[in-house]
Protein backbone atom coordinates (compact mmCIF):
# COMPACT_ATOMS: atom_id res chain seq x y z
CA UNK A 1 0.00 0.00 0.00
CA UNK A 2 1.30 3.49 -0.88
CA UNK A 3 0.99 6.34 1.60
CA UNK A 4 1.38 10.11 1.03
CA UNK A 5 5.07 10.99 1.21
CA UNK A 6 5.71 7.35 2.14
CA UNK A 7 5.09 8.27 5.79
CA UNK A 8 2.70 5.76 7.32
CA UNK A 9 2.62 7.52 10.68
CA UNK A 10 1.55 10.88 9.23
CA UNK A 11 -1.03 9.13 7.08
CA UNK A 12 -2.44 7.42 10.18
CA UNK A 13 -2.71 10.73 12.02
CA UNK A 14 -4.40 12.35 9.04
CA UNK A 15 -6.81 9.45 8.75
CA UNK A 16 -7.65 9.76 12.45
CA UNK A 17 -8.49 13.45 12.02
CA UNK A 18 -10.82 12.62 9.14
CA UNK A 19 -12.48 9.82 11.12
CA UNK A 20 -12.98 11.98 14.23
CA UNK A 21 -14.49 14.78 12.14
CA UNK A 22 -16.82 12.36 10.38
CA UNK A 23 -18.00 10.75 13.63
CA UNK A 24 -18.59 14.15 15.25
CA UNK A 25 -20.56 15.34 12.23
CA UNK A 26 -22.55 12.10 12.16
CA UNK A 27 -23.31 12.23 15.89
CA UNK A 28 -22.19 15.31 17.88
CA UNK A 29 -22.61 13.40 21.16
CA UNK A 30 -20.58 10.36 20.03
CA UNK A 31 -17.32 11.09 21.85
CA UNK A 32 -19.01 12.57 24.91
CA UNK A 33 -20.98 9.35 25.27
CA UNK A 34 -17.80 7.29 24.97
CA UNK A 35 -16.18 9.42 27.66
CA UNK A 36 -19.05 9.00 30.10
CA UNK A 37 -19.81 5.33 29.51
CA UNK A 38 -17.70 2.17 29.43
CA UNK A 39 -19.96 -0.85 29.53
CA UNK A 40 -18.83 -3.40 26.92
CA UNK A 41 -20.74 -6.67 26.70
CA UNK A 42 -17.84 -8.66 25.25
CA UNK A 43 -14.28 -9.40 26.27
CA UNK A 44 -12.42 -10.34 23.10
CA UNK A 45 -9.14 -12.23 23.49
CA UNK A 46 -7.45 -12.53 20.13
CA UNK A 47 -4.24 -12.42 18.17
CA UNK A 48 -2.19 -9.26 17.64
CA UNK A 49 -2.29 -9.98 13.89
CA UNK A 50 -3.17 -6.78 12.04
CA UNK A 51 -5.62 -8.66 9.82
CA UNK A 52 -7.92 -9.49 12.74
CA UNK A 53 -9.25 -6.16 14.10
CA UNK A 54 -12.01 -7.27 16.44
CA UNK A 55 -14.54 -4.42 16.23
CA UNK A 56 -14.16 -4.24 12.46
CA UNK A 57 -14.85 -7.94 11.84
CA UNK A 58 -17.65 -7.98 14.41
CA UNK A 59 -19.25 -4.88 12.90
CA UNK A 60 -19.42 -3.24 16.33
CA UNK A 61 -18.67 0.37 17.39
CA UNK A 62 -16.07 1.67 19.85
CA UNK A 63 -17.15 0.86 23.40
CA UNK A 64 -18.82 -2.46 22.61
CA UNK A 65 -15.77 -4.72 23.04
CA UNK A 66 -13.08 -4.85 25.73
CA UNK A 67 -9.94 -6.22 24.11
CA UNK A 68 -6.83 -8.22 24.91
CA UNK A 69 -4.57 -9.31 22.07
CA UNK A 70 -1.24 -11.09 22.07
CA UNK A 71 0.92 -13.08 19.69
CA UNK A 72 -1.02 -16.22 18.66
CA UNK A 73 -3.87 -15.57 21.14
CA UNK A 74 -2.24 -17.76 23.77
CA UNK A 75 -3.92 -18.01 27.18
CA UNK A 76 -1.26 -18.68 29.78
CA UNK A 77 -2.45 -19.16 33.39
CA UNK A 78 0.75 -17.50 34.63
CA UNK A 79 0.55 -14.41 32.39
CA UNK A 80 -0.36 -11.55 34.72
CA UNK A 81 -1.18 -9.29 31.76
CA UNK A 82 -3.93 -11.61 30.52
CA UNK A 83 -5.11 -12.30 34.07
CA UNK A 84 -5.47 -8.58 34.83
CA UNK A 85 -7.54 -7.98 31.69
CA UNK A 86 -9.82 -10.93 32.47
CA UNK A 87 -10.32 -9.85 36.07
CA UNK A 88 -11.15 -6.25 35.20
CA UNK A 89 -13.49 -7.27 32.38
CA UNK A 90 -15.33 -9.88 34.44
CA UNK A 91 -15.37 -8.29 37.91
CA UNK A 92 -15.54 -4.56 37.19
CA UNK A 93 -17.00 -4.23 33.70
CA UNK A 94 -19.19 -7.32 34.14
CA UNK A 95 -18.98 -8.41 30.51
CA UNK A 96 -21.53 -11.02 29.49
CA UNK A 97 -19.34 -12.89 27.00
CA UNK A 98 -15.69 -13.85 26.71
CA UNK A 99 -14.66 -14.70 23.15
CA UNK A 100 -11.31 -16.39 22.55
CA UNK A 101 -10.72 -16.22 18.80
CA UNK A 102 -7.97 -17.84 16.75
CA UNK A 103 -7.50 -17.32 13.03
CA UNK A 104 -6.17 -18.80 9.80
CA UNK A 105 -2.71 -17.95 8.45
CA UNK A 106 -1.47 -17.52 12.03
CA UNK A 107 2.25 -16.76 12.21
CA UNK A 108 2.48 -18.47 15.59
CA UNK A 109 0.95 -21.71 14.33
CA UNK A 110 3.16 -21.56 11.24
CA UNK A 111 6.28 -21.10 13.36
CA UNK A 112 5.58 -24.32 15.28
CA UNK A 113 5.36 -26.45 12.14
CA UNK A 114 9.13 -26.54 11.83
CA UNK A 115 11.87 -27.46 14.28
CA UNK A 116 13.65 -24.16 13.72
CA UNK A 117 13.81 -21.90 16.75
CA UNK A 118 12.20 -18.47 16.90
CA UNK A 119 14.80 -17.23 19.36
CA UNK A 120 14.56 -14.85 22.30
CA UNK A 121 11.33 -14.39 24.21
CA UNK A 122 9.32 -15.74 21.27
CA UNK A 123 10.73 -19.18 21.90
CA UNK A 124 9.41 -19.14 25.46
CA UNK A 125 6.05 -17.68 24.45
CA UNK A 126 5.46 -20.31 21.75
CA UNK A 127 6.21 -23.24 24.05
CA UNK A 128 2.51 -23.93 24.61
CA UNK A 129 1.94 -24.07 20.84
CA UNK A 130 4.78 -26.57 20.50
CA UNK A 131 3.00 -28.66 23.13
CA UNK A 132 -0.16 -28.46 21.00
CA UNK A 133 1.82 -29.59 17.97
CA UNK A 134 3.15 -32.57 19.93
CA UNK A 135 -0.37 -33.50 21.03
CA UNK A 136 -1.51 -33.48 17.40
CA UNK A 137 1.58 -35.26 16.04
CA UNK A 138 -0.22 -38.39 14.82
CA UNK A 139 -2.93 -36.41 12.97
CA UNK A 140 -0.46 -33.91 11.52
CA UNK A 141 1.66 -36.75 10.16
CA UNK A 142 -1.19 -37.79 7.85
CA UNK A 143 -1.62 -34.30 6.35
CA UNK A 144 0.57 -32.93 3.56
CA UNK A 145 -0.88 -29.44 3.23
CA UNK A 146 0.79 -26.98 5.61
CA UNK A 147 -2.23 -24.64 5.55
CA UNK A 148 -4.44 -27.41 6.90
CA UNK A 149 -1.86 -28.18 9.57
CA UNK A 150 -1.72 -24.55 10.62
CA UNK A 151 -5.49 -24.39 11.02
CA UNK A 152 -5.51 -27.62 13.04
CA UNK A 153 -2.89 -26.22 15.41
CA UNK A 154 -4.62 -22.84 15.64
CA UNK A 155 -8.01 -24.43 16.44
CA UNK A 156 -6.48 -26.73 19.05
CA UNK A 157 -4.78 -23.69 20.56
CA UNK A 158 -8.22 -22.11 21.02
CA UNK A 159 -9.49 -25.30 22.64
CA UNK A 160 -6.59 -25.31 25.09
CA UNK A 161 -7.07 -21.61 25.80
CA UNK A 162 -10.78 -22.03 26.49
CA UNK A 163 -9.94 -24.81 28.96
CA UNK A 164 -7.61 -22.40 30.78
CA UNK A 165 -10.32 -19.73 30.83
CA UNK A 166 -12.87 -22.19 32.19
CA UNK A 167 -10.43 -23.14 34.99
CA UNK A 168 -9.93 -19.49 35.99
CA UNK A 169 -11.46 -19.03 39.46
CA UNK A 170 -12.84 -15.56 38.68
CA UNK A 171 -14.45 -16.80 35.46
CA UNK A 172 -15.89 -19.84 37.25
CA UNK A 173 -17.40 -17.66 39.97
CA UNK A 174 -19.15 -15.38 37.50
CA UNK A 175 -20.36 -18.26 35.33
CA UNK A 176 -22.16 -19.58 38.40
CA UNK A 177 -23.33 -16.28 39.87
CA UNK A 178 -24.55 -14.38 36.80
CA UNK A 179 -24.33 -16.61 33.73
CA UNK A 180 -21.08 -15.35 32.20
CA UNK A 181 -20.45 -17.19 28.93
CA UNK A 182 -17.18 -18.31 27.35
CA UNK A 183 -16.91 -18.97 23.61
CA UNK A 184 -14.14 -20.40 21.44
CA UNK A 185 -14.20 -19.06 17.87
CA UNK A 186 -12.10 -19.10 14.70
CA UNK A 187 -11.74 -16.34 12.11
CA UNK A 188 -11.07 -17.30 8.48
CA UNK A 189 -9.11 -14.45 6.95
CA UNK A 190 -9.86 -15.63 3.40
CA UNK A 191 -13.63 -15.28 3.84
CA UNK A 192 -13.95 -12.79 6.70
CA UNK A 193 -16.17 -15.23 8.58
CA UNK A 194 -16.07 -16.23 12.24
CA UNK A 195 -16.94 -19.83 13.21
CA UNK A 196 -18.19 -20.87 16.63
CA UNK A 197 -16.04 -23.91 17.55
CA UNK A 198 -18.58 -25.12 20.11
CA UNK A 199 -16.27 -24.67 23.09
CA UNK A 200 -16.82 -23.12 26.49
CA UNK A 201 -19.93 -22.74 28.61
CA UNK A 202 -22.39 -23.88 25.94
CA UNK A 203 -20.37 -26.88 24.76
CA UNK A 204 -22.58 -29.47 26.45
CA UNK A 205 -25.85 -27.90 25.32
CA UNK A 206 -25.15 -27.05 21.69
CA UNK A 207 -27.98 -27.75 19.27
CA UNK A 208 -29.05 -26.84 15.76
CA UNK A 209 -29.79 -23.16 15.09
CA UNK A 210 -33.32 -22.16 15.98
CA UNK A 211 -35.43 -19.07 15.53
CA UNK A 212 -37.09 -19.83 18.86
CA UNK A 213 -35.72 -19.42 22.39
CA UNK A 214 -33.77 -16.63 23.95
CA UNK A 215 -31.23 -14.46 22.20
CA UNK A 216 -28.90 -11.68 23.24
CA UNK A 217 -27.95 -8.94 20.83
CA UNK A 218 -24.98 -6.59 20.73
CA UNK A 219 -25.81 -3.84 18.23
CA UNK A 220 -23.51 -1.92 15.91
CA UNK A 221 -24.28 0.90 13.50
CA UNK A 222 -24.93 -1.28 10.48
CA UNK A 223 -25.10 -4.81 11.92
CA UNK A 224 -25.73 -6.72 15.10
CA UNK A 225 -24.03 -9.73 16.68
CA UNK A 226 -26.59 -12.17 18.07
CA UNK A 227 -25.85 -14.85 20.68
CA UNK A 228 -28.69 -17.35 20.48
CA UNK A 229 -29.67 -20.08 22.89
CA UNK A 230 -27.75 -23.21 21.99
CA UNK A 231 -24.43 -21.47 21.45
CA UNK A 232 -25.04 -20.18 17.95
CA UNK A 233 -23.65 -16.74 17.19
CA UNK A 234 -24.49 -14.89 14.02
CA UNK A 235 -24.20 -11.51 12.31
CA UNK A 236 -27.35 -9.86 11.02
CA UNK A 237 -27.63 -6.74 8.87
CA UNK A 238 -29.75 -3.92 10.26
Amino acid sequence: MTYPNDDEFLYALSSNQAWASYKSHQNPAFFKTLTNEHAPSILWIGCADSRVPETTILGLPPGAVFVHRNFANIISPTDINTAAVIEHAVVNLKVKHIILCGHSACDGARATLTDSRAGGVLETWLTSLRVVRAQLASQLATIRDDHTKEIMIAEKNVEVGVAVLMANSTVQEHIKSRGLEVHGCFFDISSGRIRDLGLGTRMSTRRAPSTNGTAETVRGKHAQLVFREGGVAGMEAR
